[in-house]
Parts: structure tokens; C-alpha cells; sequence
């Protein structure tokens, strides 16, 4: 069982500029398309788990839906998941899970041991819990000064040893690292 986290931030932490814009994620030209690992990653995860912000962020992208893998959406306001999305993610309400450590298990008892977990306030509460058992965080080469930050308050120090770091496009980071236990 390993939840995952799978993002991209500024220098300086952000994973959105002041105004929740993602526009500084292309900062750096991808001429040839590359995926920068993502079919690799998206390929070793069996179901994702994100918060209602980034999937109503998704389904405002003009692509299709670029999760081939079940999508939990964890929502205290969300009523029900918008009709063109619904063979696409389930909702999961508080009422339905009463806490992240059960809403894991019973992802894991139906099969779904990897999970990716995407969205700020759904990693920070996963961080939180001491839920996280992975990291793959790549940095993009901007200061964003401000915005959506993806860190948040943690009860106790958390060790993560590197897995493994690589460039890409000759500028970005992209670090993996796993949790110590």
C-alpha cells in the first residue's frame, strides 16, 4: 500500500500563482512534447485520490480526460460529480469517509494499493496524517512570490531519503523520494 504524491512546484513552494493559475507550469519550452515521465508514472498507480479544487480545475482544461485510472473526489460541498464526469470520478464526502487513514483502507481492501494523491489542501491533510509515502516533486525554475503553497503544517518532523533526482528539459528538477519510516 503506498499513497503518492505526483506534482510540480515553483522555487519557492507554489504549486498556483496568487490567482490559482498554472500558466508558469509551461515557463519552460516542451518543443517535442515530452511527457516527463508521466505516462511511466500514471502506468504504476492504480486509482487517484484528489480534492474538489483540482478536479473541477481538471474538467475546466479543453482536453480530454487525461486520468486512465478510477478518481476518488474528496468534497465536504461538492453534491454530485457534473454528469459529463460521472464514468469518470466518484464523489467521496466526509460523511463517507469518516477520516483519510479509513477512506485509504477501504480504497486498499477494494484492490486500489497505489494510490496518487493530487490537490493542495487534499496533499497538505494527507501530509498532515503522515499518510504519504512517496514524493515526486518537480521544480520549475520561477518565484511565484505568493499563491497556493504545497506544504502546510505537520505534527511531527517527517524523513524522506531520495530515491532518485534527474533534469529534464535541461531546466526542471525532478526529485522522488520516499518516506522513512
Amino acid at each position: 500500500m503506498t499513497n503518492i504524491v505526483y506534482i510540480a512546484t515553483s522555487l519557492d513552494g507554489y504549486i498556483a500563482d496568487s490567482q490559482g493559475g498554472l500558466d508558469w507550469l509551461h515557463a519552460i519550452p516542451n518543443p517535442d512534447h515530452d511527457d516527463l515521465g508521466w505516462a511511466e508514472f500514471i502506468s504504476g498507480i492504480d486509482a487517484l485520490v484528489m480534492g474538489r479544487t483540482t478536479f473541477e480545475t481538471v474538467c475546466s482544461f479543453d482536453v480530454p480526460w487525461p486520468y486512465p485510472k478510477p478518481v476518488f473526489v474528496l468534497s465536504n460541498s461538492l453534491k454530485e460529480i457534473p454528469e459529463a464526469y460521472r464514468d469518470k470520478a466518484q464523489l467521496v464526502t466526509a460523511q463517507q469517509a469518516a477520516s483519510l487513514e479509513s477512506l485509504v483502507k477501504s480504497l486498499n481492501d477494494m484492490g486500489y494499493q497505489r494510490l496518487y494523491i493530487d490537490g493542495g489542501k487534499t496533499i497538505q491533510s494527507f501530509m498532515a496524517e503522515d499518510l504519504v509515502d512517496e514524493l515526486i516533486i518537480t521544480q520549475i525554475p520561477v518565484l511565484l512570490g505568493g499563491g497556493s503553497s504545497l506544504f502546510g503544517a505537520v505534527p511531527q518532523m517527517q524523513n524522506f531519503s531520495l530515491v532518485s533526482s534527474q533534469v529534464l528539459l535541461g531546466a526542471m528538477v525532478k526529485n522522488h523520494w520516499r518516506r522513512q519510516r
